[in-house]
């Protein structure tokens, strides 16, 4: 019961399922990408995926400066299709699909220096 409640907990963060309808399509997100789609700061951004790994819906892995995140192995299934079934027709999950493609198309590098850039405008 312990794991469905923090799954459960998790899961109910807008930011987070968005985070995880991004990760369902895609082997590994970088929090940079994950911060463009979600439109939030860094720490927010980490701060979430922090508690869907502490749920274990997520793990992470650090290449040099970058932290990339992709969803459990053990991701419940039932889970995947219920997500799926239910949010894939989400005007803003579809918002987040097709800006992940323009996400996407930009090296972590340079879109991280792009962040850093607004941040310092602000």
């Amino acid at each position: 019961m312990e794991q469905t409640l923090r799954i459960t907990k998790a899961l109910a963060d807008g930011n987070r399922l968005r985070a995880v309808m991004a990760l369902i399509d895609h082997d590994a997100l970088c929090v940079c990408q994950i911060t463009e789609i979600l439109g939030h700061a860094t720490p927010t951004v980490s701060r979430h995926m922090r508690v869907l790994q502490n749920a274990g819906l997520v793990k992470s892995r650090k290449d040099g400066r970058w932290v990339y995140y992709c969803l459990a192995e053990l991701f419940p299934e039932q889970l995947r299709r219920w997500l799926l079934g239910s949010l894939a027709n989400s005007e803003e999950i579809k918002s987040d699909q097709a800006l992940l493609k323009t996400v996407l198309a930009c090296e972590p590098g340079a879109l991280c220096r792009q962040q850093k850039e607004r941040k310092e405008i602000l």
